[in-house]
C-alpha cells in the first residue's frame, strides 16, 4: 500500500500573515512610484525630483526593493519541497500551473492591457478604444505577475535539479521529515551576500536596472534565485523553525548600519557626478543583500512558529494575499486617477491613495474569493 506524506509543515499562520502584509507593501510601493519614486509603473502623477518628500518615497522603494520580493521567493521555496512530497509530481505541477500559470495568462491578456488603457485615460485617450487596440495587437502585459512567471521558471529548474540527482520528493518516499543540517555559519551567510552582490553587479552590466527581458528585470535575479534555493534548503532542514538569536541580532544590526550608506553616497553623488556613475552602482549591488539578510531574518523571527492571529482581519488578509496581488494594479491606478485633480503634497497623496487602494483591494479580493472556482486559483 502506498504511503501518504504528512503535512507540508506544521501550521505557521505567521508566515501567511507576513506574506499578506508584504502584499500590502507591494501596493504601497507602487503607490510611491505613482508619486515620484523611481521605478516602472502604469501611471505616474509626479516626476522624480530632489524635493524631500519625493526623496523619502525614493528611499522607501529602494529599501523595499532590497528584500520584499526576495521574501516572496524565499517563502515560495520554503513550501515547495514539502508540497511536492505531499502531492507527488503530477499533482504538484498541475497545481502550480493552475495557481500561477492561469493568473499569469489572465493578467497578461486581460487585466494588464485593461490597466494600460486605464492609465492612458490620463493622456486623454478613450479607455475602450485603447483596450481594444491592445487586444487586437495581442498585447501581453505580465505586470506584477512577472513573479508568477519567474516562480514557474524557478520551480521547473528545481524539479529538474532534484530529478537529475535522483532526489525528487514524492509520496512514495514516506512522510515529510526535514533533516537536521545545522544553521549556516555567519561566514557562509556573509560570503553568500558578497557573492549575491557581485553577481547582481555583473548581471546589471548586461541588463541594467529597469531593463526587462521577457518581462523580467534580470538585474535583480541574483538574490531572487538564491533566496528561492535557500527557501528549499530551509524546508529540508527546518531552518525557519530554529532561527539562532545571535545571528538574528548580528544581521539586524548590520542591516541598520548599512541602511544610511546608500543615501549618503547618493547625496555625495549629487555633488560629484563621477562618484555616482563609478561607485553608486557597485555599492547598490552589495548594499541590497547586506540590508536584506537582516530584515528578512528579523521578520521571520517576528512571524515565526509562535505567532498566532488575534483578529479576524489577519486571517482574512492571509487568505486574500494573492488575490490582492493580482488585482491591485487597476485598483491603484483608478484610485490615483480619481484623486489626480487634488492639489496636495506627494507624500500625503501617497499615504491616502496607498491606504485606500489597500482597503479596496482587501474588500474586492474577499468578494472574488466567494465566486465559485476562483478560490482554487487565487
Amino acid at each position: 500500500m502506498r504511503r501518504t506524506a504528512g503535512p507540508a509543515h506544521p501550521q505557521q499562520p505567521g508566515l501567511d500573515m507576513l506574506r499578506g502584509l508584504c502584499t500590502l507593501l507591494v501596493v504601497l510601493h507602487h503607490a510611491a512610484i505613482t508619486y515620484g519614486a523611481i521605478g516602472g509603473w502604469y501611471y505616474r502623477e509626479v516626476a522624480t525630483s530632489p524635493r524631500l518628500d519625493v526623496q523619502l518615497l525614493v528611499f522607501f522603494c529602494t529599501v523595499n526593493q532590497a528584500w520584499f520580493m526576495g521574501l516572496f521567493f524565499l517563502l515560495a521555496g520554503y513550501f515547495t519541497p514539502p508540497a511536492l512530497a505531499r502531492k507527488g509530481l503530477f499533482d504538484f505541477v498541475r497545481g502550480r500551473l493552475l495557481r500561477l500559470g492561469l493568473p499569469l495568462l489572465v493578467y497578461g491578456t486581460l487585466i494588464g492591457p485593461a490597466t494600460i488603457a486605464l492609465a492612458a485615460t490620463a493622456r486623454g485617450k478613450p479607455w475602450g478604444e485603447t483596450f481594444l487596440t491592445l487586444l487586437q495587437h495581442n498585447t501581453f502585459e505580465n505586470g506584477p505577475l512577472w513573479f508568477a512567471q519567474a516562480l514557474l521558471l524557478m520551480t521547473g529548474a528545481a524539479l529538474a535539479w532534484w530529478w537529475g540527482r535522483g532526489r525528487l520528493p514524492g509520496p512514495a518516499a514516506g512522510p515529510w521529515q526535514p533533516d537536521a543540517r545545522p544553521w549556516p555559519r555567519r561566514r557562509t551567510l556573509l560570503l553568500a551576500a558578497l557573492a549575491t552582490g557581485a553577481t547582481a553587479w555583473l548581471l546589471r552590466q548586461a541588463w541594467p536596472v529597469g531593463v526587462n527581458v521577457w518581462g523580467l528585470q534580470l538585474g535583480y535575479f541574483a538574490s531572487y534565485a538564491l533566496l528561492f534555493g535557500v527557501g528549499c534548503r530551509a524546508a529540508r532542514s527546518a531552518w525557519l523553525e530554529r532561527l539562532p538569536g545571535t545571528e538574528l541580532r548580528f544581521w539586524w544590526r548590520l542591516a541598520l548600519c548599512c541602511l544610511p550608506v546608500l543615501p549618503v553616497l547618493y547625496g555625495l553623488g549629487a555633488r560629484w557626478p563621477e562618484l555616482r556613475s563609478a561607485i553608486l552602482p557597485v555599492a547598490y549591488a552589495f548594499w541590497e543583500p547586506l540590508v536584506a539578510w537582516g530584515i528578512l531574518l528579523r521578520l521571520l523571527q517576528a512571524f515565526g512558529p509562535a505567532w498566532r492571529p488575534t483578529h479576524r482581519w489577519q486571517t482574512d488578509l492571509s487568505r486574500r494575499a494573492f488575490a490582492i496581488y493580482v488585482i491591485h494594479p487597476p485598483v491603484l491606478v483608478a484610485v490615483a486617477l480619481a484623486g489626480a485633480g487634488v492639489g496636495a503634497a506627494p507624500l500625503l497623496k501617497w499615504a491616502v491613495t496607498g491606504s485606500l487602494s489597500c482597503l479596496l483591494c482587501f474588500v474586492l479580493a474577499g468578494w472574488l474569493l466567494r465566486v465559485r472556482g476562483l478560490g482554487r486559483v487565487l
